[in-house]
């Protein structure tokens, strides 16, 4: 089973949306889901193994402006999707991993990797969540940048 972009995000925009909305009464043939009490907060830590940790860490935080010991990232959307083992949406079939970061201006953080020489391919497809873009790290690693789309 491919999971898309599309699907990721519309489930995120589902259970944000389904979060936010007062006096919602859940539809009768849903099964009802027993959900923790205790929830984890958000994402603590993303870890992964390198080649050369040091020189990594550094070209994110001189590419990316991620600082490796403590990053304070932004409130947002974040999407917890598994995909299929048959994907090809992260590239390689050896890569069992993708992160997405999201982005203020995908425009000028594509000029500023560029500037780096630093390959970034946007995708031209028209996305009702927002625009796109793929690029890798040194050591191959996918890399997509998300600018959502502006609410309207």
């Amino acid at each position: 089973m491919i999971i898309d972009r599309r699907t990721m995000l519309i489930g995120v925009a589902t259970v944000t949306a389904v979060r936010t909305a007062v006096g919602a009464t859940a539809d009768a043939a849903e099964p009802q889901v027993n959900l923790p009490t205790e929830r984890v907060l958000g994402i603590g830590g993303l870890f992964f193994r390198s080649r050369d940790p040091k020189k990594l860490a550094q070209w994110y935080q001189v590419n990316l402006g991620i600082d490796h010991r403590v990053w304070q990232q932004a409130a947002g959307p974040t999407a917890f999707t598994p995909f299929g083992m048959d994907t090809d949406y992260f590239g390689s079939k050896q890569q069992a991993w993708m992160v997405n970061f999201r982005v203020r201006s995908l425009d000028a953080m594509i000029a500023q990797l560029q500037k780096s020489n630093i390959e970034v391919k946007v995708d031209p497809e028209k996305s009702p969540y927002g625009r796109f873009a793929r690029l890798h790290d040194p050591e191959g690693n996918p890399i997509e940048l998300w600018e959502p789309a502006s609410p309207a």
